[in-house]
């Protein structure tokens, strides 16, 4: 009979050993102190199961001070395993590899249509992965996992894109095993709201939070929900489509068929069709925020706008599920307090007092490497426990 049947000793250590390890891959560095509070486990448990993974070389433990005092680090070995992020944007490819102790090792990224062709958009992935590769200078059987961001909707149940009003050139295309099958390993995919949101929680502006949400606006809207440290996907991979919250029935009608909605009045393609008379040539939205800080007053003016109907989302948002940071990304979040305060200013008048007072909307901190970084972090916190090490 063996003796590793659930609720045995052997089993229970097992189960301790991976709580650890998950806080160390999640945070990249802790002391024992800060796995003890994270894991609830006491310290001399922390401190066994530390003392066994170092001696397998799994953990490296360094001295350092933490509050004044001596205390010991805790991070995996650099040699433990390798993971890649790759990142589909509507207008680039942005790959990434790292190791298990949260050091980047290598990064690009190249200008990509991905409207055009998902096939184009796998071959440039795949040559890229490669030269990542070669560049870090490690072999392609050292990576535990690559983490895929695209920018849409993942049917939890079948790994497709939810909306292929999306992305029409992905029309019946499942990212993760179409990845998958041409690297020759095991691929975590997930939409890129989702992986913004799990990059600054754990690289970034949601370090240390619990619960936050990242609202990132490109040619559309969409959030990615941290709730009790965990990305919250829904039952259909459908969770935090902010963009789609409804402002006005009569409004303009949506890609996803209702009118009105946050993203006909704040998505990329409706804010630079209110500025391409006074500005002919070719807009982006960067180039408005850029104008806007140079003293435009109409970039200025619909970047405010912007702001205070982001703002109403983020009330509804805030009224919901309470969370305590709103994280802004994508290009508009370079406008700093020209979009953040208007946002603000929105969630006073229209959230529940008590959750507002416990709210800050800040800008990310990681700018356009968010996804990708989320990515690498998807595939530590997907990763199949200690069999991955």
């Amino acid at each position: 009979m063996s003796t590793d049947t659930p609720g045995s000793q052997s089993s229970l250590h097992r189960a301790n050993l991976e709580r650890v390890l998950r806080a160390v891959r999640m945070a990249g560095s802790l002391t024992q102190a800060e796995i003890a509070r994270g894991t609830g486990l006491s310290a001399a448990t922390v401190s066994n199961i530390v003392r066994e993974l170092k001696e397998s070389g799994t953990v490296v433990v360094a001295d350092t001070s933490s509050g004044g005092r001596r205390a010991r680090s805790v991070s995996l070995s650099g040699d433990a395993g390798i993971v890649v992020g790759v990142d589909f944007g509507h207008t680039h490819l942005r790959v990434a590899v790292g190791n298990l102790a949260h050091r980047v090792l290598a990064e690009e990224s190249e200008p990509l249509d991905v409207d055009v062709s998902a096939q184009q958009g796998f071959d440039l992935a795949e040559r890229m992965v490669a030269r990542l590769l070669e560049q870090a200078g490690f072999q392609a059987d050292k990576v535990i996992g690559v983490g895929l961001g695209v920018p849409g909707p993942i049917d939890v149940e079948t790994g497709a894109l939810g909306s292929t009003a999306i992305l029409p050139g992905w029309t019946g295309v499942t990212p993760g095993q179409e990845l998958a099958r041409r690297l020759g390993m095991p691929v975590h995919v997930d939409n890129d709201a989702n992986l913004g949101a799990l990059g600054e929680l754990v690289w970034g502006a949601g370090r240390g939070l619990g619960d936050l949400a990242y609202i990132k606006v490109a040619s559309g809207v969409g959030a990615g929900l941290v709730i009790n440290g965990q990305i919250y996907r829904g039952p259909g991979g459908t969770a935090g489509e902010i963009g789609h919250i409804v402002l006005d029935e009569a409004g303009p009608v949506c890609r996803c068929g209702n009118r009105g909605c946050l993203e006909t009045f704040v998505g990329s393609r409706y804010l630079l069709n209110l500025l391409n008379a006074n500005h002919p040539g070719e807009l982006t939205l960067g180039k408005v925020v850029q104008l806007a800080q140079q003293g435009d007053l109409g970039c200025r003016r619909v970047i405010a706008d912007a702001g205070r109907q982001i703002g109403m989302g983020v009330a509804t948002l805030c009224n919901l599920l309470n969370p305590r940071r709103v994280i802004l990304g994508g290009d508009l979040a370079e406008a700093g307090e020209l979009v953040l305060s208007p946002i603000r200013d929105s969630v006073a008048r229209y959230a529940i007092p008590s959750a507002a007072r416990q709210l800050s909307v800040v800008p990310g901190t990681l700018g356009g490497r968010a996804e990708v970084l989320g990515a690498l972090a998807l595939v530590m916190s997907e990763m199949g426990e200690t069999g991955g090490l």
